[in-house]
């Protein structure tokens, strides 16, 4: 079968087409026929190396992609979804299954939902990673409706889900965003929207004096940010480590694929994007064997949805 992977760390264009044998599903796993697959930061992060330490119990080539939608083509003993069933699922390539930038992937069963009604293919794809994150960033903060929480990196496939789930929930919300996006934001349901860039703590304490009861750190500015939130609150990390100086607030460490294998959390996410809560965001599909461009698109930033590789 058909795959995009990489031999060597590097840039964009390490990025190849393979030819690898085609993977067949053993007791409680399902084997897609991907028709989409995300193009995430975290996939341009393998391909740089910065996650070499997690694939060495893997030769190369390396494969990208954590998230993906197509068709069930073969189920293992003990599995419940259907063949033909048009899906949804989270894939880590850091496993020996590899990642979801391929013709199939064969992935445990739980960590497959069915794919929501009225969504296109593409768009379908960028729902399990970039949902479930959100939902863990907003559910992780423990907030009770009413409560405020501040959303960096709002326009963002994460911060915008976040965005609509904190309102979903209950919360209000404060979000960033340049001009350009702001009413894009405030669709989402943020009620104030502040500036990004240097200060935002400050521009969000303008609107709540006290301090938000919680902050979901979007932008990855980290440390930055802490003086937005009150005493006692709590801030979500989408990525690396985050550091609290002399202050009681708590951080809340999201790592994704620790959570891949929950099947509700899956489904929740899911059942949001079919009802309409959350808004599918695709910036623009490729050809599978384009992915080096869609890598070097979303690296140069300002990126407002995703990309997705089509097979």
């Amino acid at each position: 079968m058909d795959a995009i992977g990489l031999r060597v760390f590097g840039s964009p264009e390490v990025l190849e087409t393979v030819r690898v044998a085609e993977p067949h599903a053993d007791a409680g796993e399902v084997r897609i026929r991907v028709a989409a697959a995300t193009v995430n930061p975290v996939d341009t992060m393998l391909r740089a190396g910065h996650m070499a330490g997690a694939l060495l119990g893997q030769s190369p080539p390396y494969i990208p992609g954590m998230e993906a939608a197509g068709v069930i083509d073969e189920v293992g003993d003990g599995v419940d979804l259907e063949l033909g069933a048009e899906v949804i699922g989270m894939v880590l390539p850091v496993t020996k299954s590899k990642g979801a930038y391929a013709e199939y992937v064969v992935v445990p069963a739980r960590q497959v939902v069915k794919a929501p009604k009225g969504v296109e293919i593409a768009g379908a794809a960028t729902i399990p990673m970039n949902g479930l994150t959100a939902l863990l960033a907003v559910d992780g903060l423990g907030l009770e409706s009413g409560q405020w929480v501040a959303v960096t990196g709002a326009a963002g496939a994460v911060g915008g889900f976040a965005v609509q789930i904190a309102r979903h929930r209950g919360l209000n919300v404060i979000a960033d965003s340049t001009k350009a996006d702001s009413a894009m934001v405030e669709a989402f349901g943020a009620e104030h929207i502040v500036e990004r860039g240097d200060g935002v703590a400050e521009r969000i304490r303008r609107f709540v004096p006290n301090g938000v009861d919680g902050l979901i750190d979007g932008s990855v500015q980290s440390d930055a940010l802490f003086a937005a939130v009150r005493d006692g609150g709590k801030v979500s990390a989408l990525r690396g480590s985050a550091r609290i100086a002399e202050r009681s607030v708590t951080v809340n460490q999201i790592r994704v694929s620790s959570w891949a294998h929950r099947t509700d959390l899956l489904c929740g996410v899911r059942e949001m994007a079919e009802r309409g809560v959350l808004t599918v965001r695709v910036r623009e599909t490729f050809a599978y064997h384009a992915a080096a461009d869609a890598h070097r698109l979303l690296e140069a930033g300002g990126v407002r949805g995703r990309f997705v590789l089509v097979f």
